[in-house]
Parts: structure tokens; C-alpha cells; sequence
């Protein structure tokens, strides 16, 4: 059976999810999360979009009984004119020293054009 995730924190959108869990296997999939906030304003430049859509991620593996010591990967899309490392200066601050596997794709834009930064995560909620 497949449970809904939707943070009262996270912007709501009738379309879609902001994630799923997977309830016989545990399996958290985050769908891909953005730097906005709650009102759907998003944030500023890429290390504060990239803060803010780490706590949207960890807002929905709250959501299903996790956090980010239960992530298995991320996959962090970039607008290919962001430097990586000016989007990863913001993790430690937000994500703490939770070491997982990583992916990162550079990509031409997102859905929002506004958006530079985009993360995704799979996780099994251990609670």
C-alpha cells in the first residue's frame, strides 16, 4: 500500500505529492524538492534554494518516519549556470554530518523557472 506525504510545512499542490511511502517495505521516495517555502515564494540564490530544499526533504521524511540517517540517495539537480560548490557550501548547515550517496546531474532548467536547485531522495524509514 502506498501512504501520501504531505507536510502541512510544504506548499500544497492537488496535481501531486510531495512524496510517497511504500508502507510493507518502508520505502520513502521524496519527489523532487525546490528552495520554496510553505507560501510557494522561493528563496534567493543558490546556496538559500538549496537550504530550503533540504528542509523540504527532511520535511517529508519526517512526514514518514525518517530522517536523513535513513536516506539510501539523493539526486540533486543544478541548473547547469550554478557552481556546485556555491549550491554544497549550504548542506552541512541544513543536512548535518549525514553522509549518503549522492547524485549530482546538471540540467538546462527546471519546471519553475525560477528554480536553480532540485533534490530528490529515497530513504527507508526505520520508525
Amino acid at each position: 500500500m502506498i501512504k501520501l506525504l504531505n507536510p502541512e510545512s510544504l506548499e500544497r499542490n492537488p496535481a501531486f505529492a510531495q512524496g510517497t511511502l511504500a508502507t510493507g517495505s518502508r520505502t520513502i521516495h521524496v519527489g523532487g524538492q525546490n528552495g520554496i517555502d510553505q507560501a510557494g515564494v522561493m528563496a534567493s540564490g543558490a546556496p538559500a534554494q538549496t537550504a530550503q530544499a533540504l528542509r523540504n526533504v527532511l520535511a517529508v521524511l519526517n512526514e514518514g518516519g525518517a530522517d536523513q540517517t535513513d536516506v539510501a540517495r539523493l539526486t540533486v539537480h543544478l541548473v547547469e549556470s550554478v557552481d556546485p560548490r556555491e549550491a554544497f557550501g549550504a548542506v552541512a548547515g541544513v543536512w548535518g554530518p549525514h553522509p549518503t550517496a549522492v547524485t549530482v546531474l546538471r540540467v538546462a532548467g527546471l519546471a519553475r523557472p525560477d528554480a536553480l536547485v532540485e533534490i530528490d531522495a529515497i530513504a527507508v524509514a526505520t520508525s
